[in-house]
């Protein structure tokens, strides 16, 4: 693979693989409180741009992809925000990490783009890195890198902004290689005990200071963030979780946005149980696509013309006798699930989970085990980013009732009929926000009264946030506008003209969208 194909695949990957609500956890329960601790009238940000200092890191883009942009520069910062907004004490803060790209071709400089990739747990300083390249290689458009800097931050928690990391490897990879749907009741406690295990670690490990990892308080983060960039009122851009982090802010701060993409909607209004559901129709309808794409392209596509039976029978086969990687590691079927759902996240990833299960069948498991570990950031000597640990603080943080583990048993069962091979992993991926010792923390969920129109994007075939979530979400607001991309795969932007020419001209003249425009695939 040339570096122009191997940019374009991670351009791909941070948006995309980690911009997924990560499983196990989505969609976590909102708060019946119309408002809560106020609004703009809450503790000032601590930040300003006078204050902000930036320093030249190209050695971020290089450490990334070996290279910086053409044309493009580079600058760091870390703004100090309050552990607890609600009650904040001097000298106990978090470092928010950002970088700054800027175009040496900016003319008319609107102010700054603030990004979120989602997760929650995905880096936004990747994600800004890895856009910067342009839109050949799958990144923002010159009329938009030409009229904004680039801002891609670390939520608290996450990546450079004092990383959450309380799950060790070991304890990852038993999670990741677990059976997905443990049937009989030794196997299920077995599961059940682990992941009671993950969540005292990190109860043990941050004690209190759990809770201040919500959604809510990252809003108020990036209050912070858009006075420390100096900008008067925020122009976000926000992918799958970073639409909830989006809502959050234009509730709190509805008269500091200027324009909000949401684009891989959640639903704030849904409880932790129904989104979880949601999340399993949601890829249970993209495997169907997936299956459906292999009947009528066998050509590009090995385990046709059966391809869920061949996903299946590769499960079924692994329980007994799994294929033995390189590494050492075998390719359970709980990684094999893994893979699966690593590959719906594209329709190019289709091609990749053909090749990958037929594969296996011929005793080769490396591309079951690259598909799983590009979806859990899991590097070549067993390492992890600290995706899974922030998104189940997050998670977790933010749902204020999550189910009892009887109740996660009965979902199983009920979810296995409904949605075949999601529905049961769907509903044990509940069970560490089961167990969890954190204080909670629900963000709001009303009106985002006084905020100028929102844009809110959603995808007919998208597995993590299903196309449902996206008018609810828009209702919700209140000021939301639906954008409709009739396309596979989690999220929208940029990936088609149609897309790209109504989100730059939102972003840049804040032209809403023609209402119920619906963008065709290609």
């Amino acid at each position: 693979m040339d570096r122009r194909s191997r940019l374009a695949v991670a351009v791909l990957s941070v948006l995309v693989l980690t911009a997924g609500c990560t499983l196990p956890s989505f969609a976590p329960e909102g708060s019946d409180e119309p408002a809560r601790r106020g609004t703009e009238s809450a503790a000032a940000p601590s930040a300003s741009s006078a204050a902000t200092r930036w320093r030249p890191c190209p050695e971020v883009p290089r450490k990334l992809v070996n290279r910086t942009a053409t044309g493009m520069t580079y600058e760091c910062a870390t703004v100090p925000v309050p552990k607890d907004w609600a009650a904040p004490v001097a000298g106990e803060t978090y470092g928010i990490d950002m970088i700054r790209i800027r175009s040496e071709r900016q003319r008319d400089r609107i102010g700054s783009l603030l990004l979120n990739p989602g997760g929650p747990g995905g880096s936004g300083i990747d994600v800004a890195v890895y856009l910067s390249f342009g839109q050949a290689l799958g990144g923002l458009p010159t009329e938009v890198t030409d009229r904004f800097d680039i801002i891609g931050f670390d939520p608290r928690g996450v990546g450079e902004s004092d990383p959450v990391k309380c799950i060790s490897a070991t304890d990852q990879d038993a999670s990741f290689a677990a059976e997905p749907d443990p049937v009989d009741q030794a196997a299920f406690d077995q599961i059940a005990a682990l992941n009671k295990k993950i969540a005292d670690g990190c109860a043990k490990e941050y004690g209190p200071s759990l809770r201040t990892y919500s959604t809510e308080q990252a809003a108020r983060d990036l209050d912070a963030l858009r006075a420390a960039v100096g900008d008067e009122k925020l122009t976000y851009l926000g992918f799958s979780y970073g639409t909830l982090l989006g809502a959050t802010y234009a509730q709190l701060f509805p008269k500091n946005v200027r324009a909000l993409v949401l684009d891989g909607a959640v639903d704030p209004t849904e409880s932790y149980v129904s989104g979880s559901e949601q999340q399993a129709k949601g890829f249970e309808r993209a495997f169907t696509n997936f299956t459906n794409w292999c009947t009528q392209n066998a050509t590009k596509c090995p385990i046709a013309p059966d391809a869920r039976g061949a996903v299946t029978d590769a499960m079924a086969k692994a329980e007994n006798s799994p294929v033995r990687g390189s590494d050492g590691r075998e390719a359970t079927p709980g990684w094999i699930f893994l893979s699966v759902i690593s590959s719906l996240y594209t329709e190019t990833g289709w091609t990749s989970l053909a090749d990958a299960i037929d594969s296996l069948a011929a005793g080769d498991a490396e591309g079951v085990f690259e598909l799983a570990d590009q979806y859990a950031e899991r590097d070549p000597n067993g390492r992890y980013s600290n995706l899974f640990d922030a998104n189940l603080a997050v998670n977790c943080a933010d749902t204020d009732k999550a189910p009892t583990e009887a109740e996660v048993r009965k979902l199983q069962g009920e979810w296995r009929t409904k949605y075949p091979l999601f529905g049961a992993p769907l509903a044990i991926g509940m069970l560490p926000c089961t167990y969890w010792g954190g204080q909670r923390d629900p963000y709001p969920v009303g009106k985002a009264e006084g905020a100028p129109p929102i844009v809110v994007v959603g995808t007919t075939g998208d597995p993590a946030t299903p196309y449902e979530n996206t008018a609810d979400l828009a209702n919700m607001l209140g000021v939301g506008h639906v954008l409709t991309w009739e396309g596979e795969g989690h999220t929208a932007y940029p990936s088609t003209a149609c897309i790209r020419a109504a989100v730059d001209a939102y972003l840049i003249d804040l032209k809403v969208p023609q209402e119920g425009l619906r963008c065709p695939p290609k």
